[in-house]
């Protein structure tokens, strides 16, 4: 695993001179890293925020306040589980595959590994998705996996800043065995503990040639971002993963729209796509997708394969909790879809888990 060092800027131009490790060990520039840029630079930052490709309201056209707060202080009983969620204690720390094994940890977590290199993608482990101990608490049988139980992890991906998708409690516990982080423009603020040189921020469209074997792009969503009241401070993005010939999509958060399609036709096909399928709403039918648009999203990535996630872990929504993969397995007639169970290893081309374990 090599060293990332950084472009300096000046005035907004960066410095293309070579930098030295401590040891005198001269870096190629493509092993120099983008980051801390002026976010105003970037296309998609317009108005002192970051902007969707399309139009996105927060909430639909004549949804009245009165009903997000109904909604809100009635959840049916059903959007928790009525018993602790089954899990599969895999050890991660001997995986071993020259074929990219994927295991999911309940919502968007989750651990890619191919010929001993280990992406973890999107961890929380705290316990909950909120700012506030107690709120949003994960379900009894979702947090089996903590930081003690990953491996060295090679490169982290965090696709933006919300915390169900960005937990500081776990990105702390995670800096002593991480070797290089990639984020979102902007996102890199939220990364606290790691030294700066660690940290890749990247913009829409933005290709990082991480080793000989290994690239990184990210690609656009239609999402949000903001911790708190303020939204739009940093970009949210999904990401294009081609690891030793294997091309994998990681999709973060977002609502349909033409961005699926556009990705597929530059970067496509797909070995599988990694795509949310939970906490939607037919007040934010913009920011995030019902289950058979992400089946459609799939189709438009060329996707192979389709893992869903962004469900089983937390209720962000007022959906059955496990309303997300009934609707998905339903609707993807001719898509392959793999529904494993939290810690139940995919190993992509050849084990594609599909039992019904969620009707409890």
């Amino acid at each position: 695993m090599g060293h990332y060092l950084k472009l300096y800027s000046i005035n907004g131009y960066q410095s293309s001179y070579p930098m030295f490790l401590t040891t005198g060990e001269l870096l190629p520039l493509q092993a120099m890293k983008k980051q801390w840029r002026n976010l105003s630079n970037s296309k998609n930052y317009k108005d002192n925020q970051f902007n969707n490709l399309s139009d996105t309201p927060m909430i639909a056209e004549g949804i009245p306040f009165r009903k997000l707060l109904w909604d809100y202080f009635n959840k049916p009983k059903t959007v928790v589980p009525p018993q602790p969620l089954p899990s599969v204690k895999t050890d991660l720390k001997a995986l071993s595959s020259d074929t990219p094994v994927i295991v999911w940890f309940g919502h968007s977590s989750y651990l890619i590994h191919c010929k001993g290199v280990n992406i973890l993608v999107d961890p929380v482990f705290s316990g909950h998705a909120s700012p506030v101990k107690g709120m949003m608490k994960a379900y009894p049988g979702s947090n089996v996996y903590q930081v003690e139980d990953m491996p060295e992890i090679d490169y982290l991906i965090l696709t933006h800043n919300h915390y169900d998708h960005l937990d500081k409690k776990t990105i702390a516990k995670l800096k002593t065995k991480t070797k290089a982080v990639y984020v979102p423009l902007g996102v890199g603020q939220y990364v606290t503990g790691f030294t700066d040189l660690l940290i890749t921020e990247m913009d829409w469209w933005e290709t990082e040639k991480v080793t000989p074997f290994m690239t990184l792009a990210a690609a656009p969503a239609r999402h949000f971002s903001g911790r708190g009241i303020k939204r739009g401070g940093s970009l949210w993005a999904s990401f294009v993963l081609n690891i030793y010939g294997f091309t994998i999509y990681i999709g973060g958060d977002s609502g349909y729209d033409s961005h699926f399609k556009a990705i597929g036709d530059k970067y496509g096909p797909f070995d599988i796509a990694i795509l949310e399928c939970g906490q939607y709403n037919e007040a934010w039918p913009y920011i995030h997708m019902f289950p058979e648009q992400t089946v459609q999203a799939s189709i438009d990535l060329k996707a192979k394969a389709l893992l869903p996630v962004h469900w089983g872990k937390f209720t962000l929504a007022y959906h059955p909790w496990n309303e997300p993969v009934q609707r998905i397995t339903k609707a993807a007639e001719g898509v392959i879809v793999t529904t494993p169970r939290i810690g139940e290893p995919v190993v992509i081309n050849k084990h594609y888990p599909n039992e019904v374990w969620w009707d409890l």
